[in-house]
This record gives C-alpha cells, structure tokens and sequence, in this order.
C-alpha cells in the first residue's frame, strides 16, 4: 500500500457544470479561496466548453481572473478542443499537458460530438498546440473507463487498446507519456475490476504511473478508492461534499465524485498521509452546501471526527 496520496479537487468544476441554473461567479471565487487553505495543491476550477451546452461554464475567465491565488496551488480547467485549450492558456490556467479519449463511443460521441476514429484524428492538433506553449504531454486520460450508462461495462481489452493507440500518437509526435488516468465517469467499476485494470494496464507497460478519477455513483466510490490504494495507486480525483457529475451523462439526485474529505479522512485513519487540513475540508463541504442549496452526500461533514488519533502502528497491526 501506498504511504501518501496526491489529491486532485475537481468539486468546482465537476459541481458548477451541471447546475441549473449557474452558480454565480463569486460563489465559486468563494469555494476556490476556502479550498485554496486546505492544502490541497490542484484544484480544478472551470471548464473551456462552449456556454450553449454548459451554461455553468459561461464564466470560466472571469473566475479565473477573481480567485486568489495562493502560492504552490495550481488552478487547473478541462478542455475538449484546440479553441478550449487555447482559452484555458489566455486565462492563465494550469495546463498538464495531456491526449484524452473515451472508451466509450456513445459517451463520447454525447460528450465532444466525435466518434472515437475521430477523437483519434485530433490528437494531433492538441501536441502542436501544447508544442507551440511549451508544454510537455506526458498523460493520456481514458474517460468511461469502466463503464457506460449507454453501453454498460466497457472491455479491458477496448481500454488498452486507447491507451496503446494514445501512446503510440504521442511518440510518433515525439513526447513520452508517464501517466494514465483511468475516469470511472459514470460510476459503473467495482473494486475487483479496478483491481484487474490495474494489474492489466500494469503488464502491459510497466512503466506507466496510474491516476484515477472516481465516482461515487453507485455508493462503490470510495470500496473502489481503497482497492487502488492496496495497488500503490497515489494519485486520485475528488469532489468536496461529493459534488460531481457529468451534464452529458449524470444521473439525476446522484452522488457525485468520490468526497474529498470522506477519502482524505479515510486514508489519514489508514496511516495514508494526504498533507490535507480535515477541519478546514469539513468547513468547505458545509460552504458548498450552502452555495448549492441543497444537503451533499459527504459522511464526514455530518459524522465528526475522531480526535484522538489512533497511531499508524495501529493501523499496521491489522494487517
């Protein structure tokens, strides 16, 4: 098992982008300064999509412009076209340099309106783009990894194959891809199949770091979460308050990603350091419950915590 984990927030955008209607620009400036002290050092804000389809997206740049900054903390926003990214680059965003796909066709095709061939087709217009800002791509993301509200469980086999295929575009381009990502976007794996992908993906290329992006859809987020963890997974997504949801894909009244606090608190009770100020998350789940006006499915915001540590040798006993 891992000793430490990188945590990614993704609860601002991932929340804001299904919300009808939007939530107001200083609401989000508000979570993302509250989230900025907790010691999380990723956060992603916003998404460069076109405000017709995510109206919650419409103020990308002007939240970008109004948050404060704090040093270490990078601000990050997602993309799905050349225009997004060069958006994203006029904002001053944090850009990973990075090639994505769906292993889904039909997701995808809802999502970016292209089929996978053409999704394939268009990675090479994201390495020049990121060549000419000087931006190394060294990740690939693999969205409905697992499985599919339109096409249900996804092949491994599909999987890798979009792993091999992004890799194999990246170094014709000359780039040398050290991490994949793995989305569960709509919720569907369980932790025996995240168990299974990881040791696949791990046969095949030894080399390649994994991340993973979870959803707590089906209330398997965090069984999931654990299982990559007994992997030596280290680096995860997560929504404050369990915000979360795809506008293309979410179900309605359904969790979201898994909770940031929930899985922070979980690790840190299993000996996991997460460099994360619980008090402070818990304070920011209750700031979103009140910008989203509505109550969210974190546990820990309404269990507590436990304040009398247990010592690591505790949890080390139990193995």
């Amino acid at each position: 098992m891992t000793s430490s984990v990188l945590i990614h927030e993704v609860g601002p955008r991932e929340g804001a982008q299904i919300e009808d209607p939007p939530i107001p620009t200083a609401a989000k400036v508000a979570l993302s300064d509250a989230l900025s002290e907790t010691g999380l050092q990723s956060i992603e804000l916003v998404a460069f999509v076109s405000p017709k389809w995510v109206p919650g997206m419409a103020d990308a740049e002007a939240v970008l412009a109004q948050i404060a900054r704090k040093p270490g903390v990078r601000y990050t926003g997602i993309y799905l076209n050349v225009q997004g990214l060069e958006r994203a680059l006029a904002a001053n965003c944090s850009i990973d340099g990075h090639l994505s796909i769906s292993a889904s066709e039909t997701f995808g095709k809802r999502n970016t309106n292209r089929t996978m061939e053409e999704a394939l087709a268009a990675q090479p217009a994201f390495l020049t783009a990121y060549k000419a800002a000087g931006i190394a791509v060294d990740e690939i993301l693999i969205a409905a990894a697992f499985g599919c509200n339109f096409e249900g469980y996804i092949p491994l086999e599909r999987v890798t194959e979009c792993i091999a295929r992004l890799i194999a575009i990246a170094e014709e381009h000359g780039e040398k891809i050290a991490r994949v990502k793995l989305l569960d976007t709509m919720g569907w794996a369980n932790p025996e199949q995240i168990r299974r992908t990881i040791d696949r993906v791990r046969a095949l290329w030894p080399g390649l770091e994994i991340a993973l992006h979870l959803h707590d859809t089906r209330g398997l987020g965090l069984a999931n979460a654990d299982a990559a963890l007994r992997e030596g997974v280290r680096h995860f997504d997560s929504a404050v308050g369990g915000l979360g949801g795809c506008p293309f894909a979410a179900v309605k009244g359904a969790p979201g990603n898994i909770t940031t606090e929930d899985f922070a608190f979980m690790c840190e009770e299993m000996g996991i350091s997460t460099g994360l100020d619980l008090d402070k998350l818990v304070a920011c789940a209750a700031l979103a419950e009140e910008i989203f006006g509505r109550e969210l499915p974190g546990h820990l915001s309404k269990g507590g915590l436990f304040r009398a540590k247990r010592p690591v040798s505790w949890v080390a006993s139990l193995a």
